[in-house]
């Protein structure tokens, strides 16, 4: 996983598509759902911590 589009991949394997058309606002729900998948135990620690890295690198571009 070395993209966001990898993290949309990811959730879309779950069936969740995000857009809201807010780019920050995309990324903090798609962050919600990694951890409510983690937290069932449905990714692996290492897509888990590589999908929030992502996510959080992307907002903090976006919040400069």
């Amino acid at each position: 996983m070395r993209t966001i589009y990898d993290v949309q991949q990811l959730l879309k394997r779950f069936g969740t598509i995000i857009y809201i058309g807010d780019r920050l606002a995309d990324l903090e729900l798609m962050e919600v759902e990694v951890k409510e998948l983690y937290q069932a135990q449905c990714l692996s620690t290492n897509e888990y911590q590589m999908a929030l890295l992502l996510l959080r690198q992307e907002m903090s571009l976006l919040h400069n």
